[in-house]
């Protein structure tokens, strides 16, 4: 995988390449209800999330929600949980600091906020989020004392497409 982000220029070559490397994501079950996760179809870039657990979460609240299982990273990678966009755009509900780091060996739990004005009810097996496995690298730094002139500059927060 990481060859083939280095053939289209993404990762830089000071990336190291692993032949020996294993893509396979390693699971464990912690709890009987937790369910491995899946795709909703063979390009989909997440694979689906699921609760283990019963529970609420309260209008304009936010709760952590169990998914039962112990997942390993594939070498190179971090899972980031992200947001069903049905649940989002139907319910109001969100994914909060959905980083799951490569050596992180804890159950995956996720953070979900509930933005709507009603109460919304989880049942076990539901899709919570999806986890998504990106190729992480890590740069090092090197303290300079300007940056390199830019057209955008330092214009943040909403600042591109003005005149």
């Amino acid at each position: 995988m990481i060859s083939f982000f280095r053939n289209f220029g993404i990762l830089g070559k000071s990336v190291k390449q692993n032949p020996t490397r294993d893509d396979k994501c390693k699971i464990v079950r912690k709890e009987n209800s937790a369910k491995i996760p899946t795709r909703g179809s063979d390009k989909a870039a997440g694979y689906d999330l699921y609760s283990s657990e019963n529970t609420v979460i309260n209008a304009k609240d936010r709760k952590v929600v169990s998914t039962g299982l112990m997942i390993k990273c594939p070498e190179g990678t971090y899972g980031r949980i992200a947001p069903r966009s049905g649940l989002a755009f139907k319910h109001g509900i969100d994914v909060g600091g959905g980083v799951v780091d490569a050596d992180y060996t804890g159950v995956v739990k996720v953070i979900l906020f509930n933005h709507s004005t009603e109460n919304f009810e989880i049942k076990i097996g539901d899709r919570i989020a999806q986890i998504i496995f990106e190729v992480v690298i890590h740069p090092d730094f090197e303290v300079v004392s300007s940056l390199d002139t830019t057209v955008r500059g330092d214009g943040g927060f909403g600042s591109t497409g003005k005149s």
